[in-house]
């Protein structure tokens, strides 16, 4: 008989298993139904960069839920919003940004940056502007309109998804973006861009950054930075896009922006594109019942100041120079090569003809890396590294001993550390 729970992405024949069902958490170990605790190696899906059970964290959600139960920002503020709000524009930039709107993840944050390009526009007087330009490869999520937008085949047209006024065009490649822009300029609302693409762990190089920055000038478009899974010092600094010449006109945040305890997503919006609402008494049609709730505020509130008492960023940075290491010294038949910037990795994998791993089989070394004791995540003909930014030298060493192991049983070669 099927189990009541119906999950995400798993195949019939694996749901209801004990040995992918979590129970507890604490550090950067998972302790699953079937009694064995394993070492996370992706951040609880990039959420938890922090580690699980932040005590300061805990502390604040259970003070939000003690005093203020729910509380909402639908026709309404809260205090807990208000608060957390000028925390984020202060955190990112009130040089540039000035509001804060909030979601309750990053597929519904994607949806409403659309509607936000589009209505801006309209107010600007170019209610033409509709088209939003994403990247192939790219990831924004799994409702709606972020479905259209991601650039990856997840049976869109199964679904009905509208893609009509959404383009794609291939990272890196500035020539590609310079001709859609050149046939469709007037028309495009936004281009959204990962600054490090989540499925391949692809970073976007400064001379397309570069490029994107000087076609936004040229045909007045949004430049939208959807940090999902880069921010909060998942690659090196707060928010990857803070490297860039020039900041977004928007950027998203979610995942880590709770250390992964509340279903939160943000959209921070530039003066620029706030001012334009502001001028025109606007109202964006976009409102989310479990948006800027207590809970999900005093998450944010003490993410920021547990990530600044800690000094995360600087912790993400030494992190990331010892996988520099270990992924240099990670020398197995299966391995093709290496992506990705701080600790926000892929490993491309082959088979022992040469050929990139397939698709198909990359859930097999998943399983094989779990068994070994640690869990990654699956990526493009490979596997992703996201440890957290508080992993100690030990936890790096015993991950890549298990990916070792896991390689080894996966492909019957057995190679030594």
């Amino acid at each position: 008989m099927t189990a009541p729970l119906w999950p995400a992405l798993l195949t019939t024949d694996q749901q209801g298993l004990d040995e992918l069902c979590a129970v507890s958490a604490k550090g950067v170990r998972i302790r699953f139904a079937d009694g064995r605790e394993l070492l996370c190696g992706t951040s609880g899906l990039w959420n938890t960069n922090l580690g699980y059970g932040n005590p300061a964290i805990a502390a604040a959600v259970s003070e939000a839920l003690a005093e203020a139960s729910y509380l909402n920002v639908f026709r309404y503020e809260n205090d807990y919003a208000r608060r957390a709000a000028a925390a984020l524009v202060e955190l990112c930039g009130a040089d540039h940004y000035a509001r804060a709107v909030f979601s309750t993840s990053g597929g519904a944050a994607n949806d409403l940056a659309m509607k936000l390009a589009r209505h801006y526009h309209a107010l600007s007087g170019n209610d033409r502007r509709k088209l939003v330009v994403g990247l192939n490869g790219g990831y924004h999520g799994m409702t709606f309109g972020a479905f259209a937008l991601t650039g990856e085949d997840f049976g869109q047209r199964l679904y009905g998804v509208d893609q009509r006024l959404v383009r794609h065009v291939t990272p890196n490649d500035t020539g590609e973006l310079t001709r859609l822009l050149e046939r469709q300029g007037a028309q495009v609302a936004a281009v959204v861009v990962e600054p490090v693409l989540g499925s391949g762990a692809v970073p976007l190089a400064g001379e397309y950054v570069a490029e994107l920055l000087r076609l936004r000038r040229e045909h007045g478009f949004l430049l939208v930075a959807d940090e999902v899974a880069t921010g909060f010092g998942r690659t090196g600094s707060f928010f990857a896009s803070q490297g860039w010449p020039e900041p977004p006109d928007l950027l998203l945040a979610s995942k880590g922006l709770t250390n992964g305890v509340s279903a939160a997503a943000v959209v921070m919006a530039s003066r620029r594109v706030a001012a334009a609402f502001t001028e025109a008494g606007a109202v964006l049609a976009h409102a989310e019942t479990q948006a800027g709730t207590p809970l999900t505020c005093a998450a944010i509130l003490a993410t920021i100041g547990e990530m600044r008492r800690l000094d995360a960023v600087a912790l993400g940075r030494r992190v990331s120079d010892r996988l520099d290491e270990e992924l240099a010294a990670l020398r197995h038949p299966m391995v093709a090569g290496t992506s990705g910037v701080g600790c926000f990795r892929a490993i491309k994998l082959r088979t022992p003809d040469g050929a990139e791993l397939p698709q198909a089989e990359v859930p097999a070394v998943v399983a094989a890396v779990r068994r070994a004791g640690a869990i990654v995540h699956p990526g493009v003909n490979g596997v992703q590294l996201v440890p957290a930014l508080t992993y100690t030298d030990a936890d790096l060493s015993e991950l890549f001993g298990c990916l070792r192991a896991g390689l080894s049983a996966y492909s019957g070669r057995e190679v030594p550390a």
